[in-house]
């Protein structure tokens, strides 16, 4: 059993949503990003998001952007990425790690031997913005015969029949993105969240992970409850960055995180 599908099951039996909190990988810092990685389970993470810098993203917001250029000024490569999850392996083999990127990256490194590498390394997931369903074989073979779940994003505009053609050959859970636009920009409401998840049951029992949007402990706990897990992002990252002198780490930014994070597992937990 996956790493993912065994947290899920856990916390379904337990008869509570997930918190998904995100970093950007080398924001500001290896030893920061990594201190803060370390840290999220123990405040409350049940799984988490890493995100790899990339210069030319599509769905991120600004916030995300400056978190991914000052991650790559710094030195992140895809490969430096994986040796921070390896080493986080050697201390936690249970908290079920999702990377989030872009294809160039993944297709520069080769597809083939970046599954062997993730999996390797302690990867369990994939969140690839900007490789459609069409394409996905890709990977595709490679990442199953690897055991990495490689994960399915819907949109509010997404069309019934898109749904039907996409989600049953989804894996691990199902990423909906609760707004049309980039991370960090708005929020979607509850009623516009329960409106939404009965057109994804229909078609997959898989869990549904809400993020682009959640911000706050209540948004996180609304959307915990409504799907299966909330995706926290631009908010961390916005702490994060406030606690920055010249772009660098100070004694507050990794508790200012942590301590986020913990507010926002007990929303959840509550």
């Amino acid at each position: 059993m996956s790493r993912i599908k065994a947290r899920f099951d856990a916390l379904k039996a337990e008869g509570r949503g997930a918190l998904i909190p995100y970093l950007q990988a080398f924001d500001p810092d290896l030893e920061t990003s990594y201190a803060i990685l370390s840290g999220m389970p123990g405040a409350g993470a049940d799984l988490i998001e890493i995100g790899v810098p990339f210069s030319d993203p599509s769905a991120d917001g600004p916030t995300i952007q400056q978190a991914a250029l000052r991650g790559l000024g710094v030195g992140a490569t895809l490969t430096r990425v994986l040796d921070m999850v390896r080493r986080f392996r050697k201390d936690d083999d249970i908290t079920p790690i999702i990377l989030m990127g872009y294809l160039n990256p993944i297709d520069s490194y080769g597809p083939k031997r970046f599954c062997v590498d993730a999996a390797q390394a302690g990867v369990d997931g994939l969140i690839i913005v900007d490789l459609p369903p069409e394409e996905a074989d890709l990977l595709a073979d490679d990442a199953s015969a690897n055991g990495l779940d490689v994960i399915r994003l819907v949109a509010p505009n997404t069309p019934d029949a898109r749904l039907r053609a996409i989600l049953p050959d989804a894996r691990g859970f199902i990423y909906y993105v609760s707004i049309t636009g980039v991370t960090g920009t708005r929020s979607a409401s509850e009623t516009q969240l329960s409106a939404a998840l009965p057109r994804i049951r229909a078609i997959s029992d898989l869990p549904v992970a809400i993020g682009f949007g959640v911000r706050t402990p209540e948004q996180a706990a609304i959307a915990a409850r409504t799907g299966d897990a909330a995706v926290v992002a631009s908010a961390l990252i916005h702490t994060l960055a406030t606690t920055l002198k010249g772009g660098k780490a100070t004694a507050d930014t990794v508790p200012a995180v942590l301590d986020q994070v913990r507010e926002l597992s007990a929303a959840i937990r509550e």
